[in-house]
């Protein structure tokens, strides 16, 4: 069995020794695929360190987070895009737009979304979609922009099942993650009705920790939880689950 963690920030240990105990732990849950998003500048370095410290297991993708989308993000994306000339890079991500934190930088937000999007379809690479209270803005910016090199995964995906049809019918995965074990959230009834051709499994570690460790920090090797969870709502086995997710994290990232 192996299982895929597409999205974590597990770069954030910069300690060794710890670093070792959370790569450690993910191989014992057969967890030995880590996709790691930059967020900002300062965190490419953060990445790269650790996609060569652990190149079997690490992989690197390069974005500007909207939340990172300040006065100076213009020089602050060149530099992220200089940067992917030292090392590969399997996805452009996490961009997008994010309106829970600031809606006053929302234009600023949708031209960096609209660039990098660009670049991913020059690089002929997936995108790695960051999506808070902004679902309408994202989806209408991926209609004007999509043609036959858009694809890729909306991380983190907590939307209602017409929304998660939106953006199957794009060609787009589902990213899930730990809310779908929360209960009441209301996301493991549109889970259980998507097929499991469009689904990838996430920690985004270390936020959002999945049941039962719900509000203590997230790591990788919780991706379990989240497997056995999306194997229950769809009455599988775990190594299923595992296989499916994993099939399609090679399809969206092409390794």
């Amino acid at each position: 069995m192996v299982l895929t963690d597409t999205h974590t920030h597990l770069y954030y240990e910069t300690i060794a020794d710890k670093r070792k105990a959370l790569i450690e732990r993910c191989l014992d849950n057969n967890i030995s695929r880590l996709f790691l998003p930059n967020v900002d500048r300062e965190s490419v370095p953060l990445v790269f360190d650790l996609v060569q410290a652990y190149p079997d297991q690490c992989f690197a993708m390069l974005g500007l987070h909207p939340c990172s989308v300040k006065e100076n993000w213009q020089q602050e994306l060149k530099d992220i895009r200089d940067a992917h000339q030292q090392q590969k890079i399997v996805a452009i991500g996490e961009i997008g737009i994010d309106l829970y934190w600031d809606k006053t930088t929302l234009n600023e937000q949708i031209e960096a979304f609209r660039q990098q999007i660009n670049w991913a379809k020059s690089l002929k690479l997936p995108i790695v979609i960051h999506c808070r209270d902004a679902f309408n803005e994202v989806y209408e910016v991926l209609l004007q922009e999509q043609d036959e090199n858009l694809r890729g995964v909306f991380h983190c995906f907590t939307g209602t099942l017409d929304q998660a049809q939106k953006v199957t019918d794009l060609g787009f995965y589902l990213g899930i993650g730990g809310v779908v074990t929360y209960k009441n959230s209301g996301l493991d009834k549109v889970v259980a009705e998507i097929d499991l051709k469009h689904i990838v499994l996430e920690t985004d570690s270390p936020y959002l920790t999945p049941v039962p460790f719900r509000g203590k920090p997230n790591e990788s090797s919780y991706l379990i939880y989240i497997a056995q969870k999306v194997a229950e709502l769809h009455q599988i086995d775990l190594d299923t689950a595992a296989d499916i997710t994993t099939e399609n994290s090679k399809k969206l990232f092409g390794i």
